[in-house]
């Protein structure tokens, strides 16, 4: 199937077998339908009204309940929302079968102008992290701080852990793997995305295992995983030989917003080597380096990351109030943890 095919969408009642997802005590899920696209929204209540909203993009894979460990950690400083980008988590697929890099951040930016919440503190991971900043990028009046962890931005020298990701993007090679790994279970294939995401995978609790393997059964019980999967890929392959003006690496100079980036030096999909270089394009950036950890620090870590983001919202306040117009600027890592 080409990129531009439009996708099979499968029936109601054969969507309607699939295990209902998982919303962890606080959380509330809705569905937002938008021109072209309907998105499954994960939500918390604020501590108190009033707070700025904050808006959350999961990773290729991932979906909202990826930063369910550190949205309840920021609720009395955020309005928290995380979203399911189209054809994962909750969401079904796009309607023009768009998974590109630009298609998931269109939908981005469709939710925060119908949502009128703007401007946001935006988070994203991995290709989340590619998505928000070109949302940053050519819609700044929708955000206030940027906030990445892992961000999916081009790499030359891309890690080997990282080939098989990648291959996904070749047509042919989802559904090729779909027939070689048709006798794995559930628990294998869980355990395989941790290894390569979590620098300690010994540090998921069995509870957390239990409801990793529940949602990928559910997961694979949707006819469209795959497809949404291998064409996510693609889409972040293109993404990173695109030039010029449209080029991530430019757009993240472009980006006006206040930027935090997290990187794990246990990383296997995203070169811990790409701090430096991310803290030096963000014109206005603060970098948290996380060396035990891996790909998803705000699961692994969700409370180092959430003091992070604290003491940058913090320090981002007093700035713009013109009190201290030093440490956040320039890409000056200024807040390093083991992350013991």
């Amino acid at each position: 199937m080409s990129s531009t095919e439009l996708p099979f969408v499968p029936p109601a009642n054969l969507l309607s077998k699939v295990a209902a997802v998982r919303v962890a005590e606080g959380e509330r899920l809705r569905s937002v339908r938008l021109p072209g696209i309907t998105l499954t929204v994960r939500s918390r209540p604020p501590a108190r009204e009033g707070l700025p909203p904050a808006l959350y993009v999961h990773g290729l894979g991932g979906s909202s309940q990826n930063w369910s460990a550190l949205m309840p950690l920021l609720d009395d400083v955020t309005d928290n929302e995380a979203v399911d980008l189209p054809g994962f988590g909750d969401s079904p697929p796009p309607d023009d079968g768009n998974y590109s890099v630009t298609g998931h951040a269109r939908a981005v930016i469709r939710y925060l102008d119908a949502c009128g919440r703007g401007p946001v503190h935006l988070f994203g991971n991995s290709l989340g992290g590619a998505v928000v900043t070109r949302v940053a990028a050519v819609r700044p009046d929708l955000v206030r701080t940027l906030t990445l962890v892992s961000p999916a931005l081009p790499e030359i020298r891309v890690q080997r852990t990282a080939v098989p990701t990648g291959l996904l993007a070749v047509p042919g090679v989802a559904s090729l793997f779909t027939r070689f790994t048709r006798e794995w279970t559930a628990e294998q294939r869980v355990r395989g995305v941790m290894a390569l995401c979590y620098g300690d995978p010994g540090r998921v609790s069995p509870e957390g295992f239990r409801h990793a393997v529940e949602e990928m059964e559910r997961r694979l019980g949707l006819p469209y995983f795959w497809d949404a999967m291998a064409r996510s890929a693609r889409g972040i392959v293109n993404a990173y030989t695109v030039g010029g003006q449209h080029g991530l690496w430019r757009q993240a100079e472009r980006v006006l917003a206040p930027t935090l980036l997290v990187y794990g030096g246990r990383d296997r999909l995203v070169g811990y080597r790409m701090a430096q270089r991310a803290a030096r394009a963000f014109r206005n950036s603060r970098l948290l380096t996380l060396p035990d950890a891996g790909h998803v620090a705000m699961m692994e870590y969700p409370e180092t990351v959430a003091t992070a983001f604290r003491e940058f919202l913090a320090d981002t306040g007093k700035s713009a109030a013109g009190t201290d117009t030093e440490g956040a600027a320039d890409g000056v890592p200024v807040n390093e943890s083991t992350g013991g």
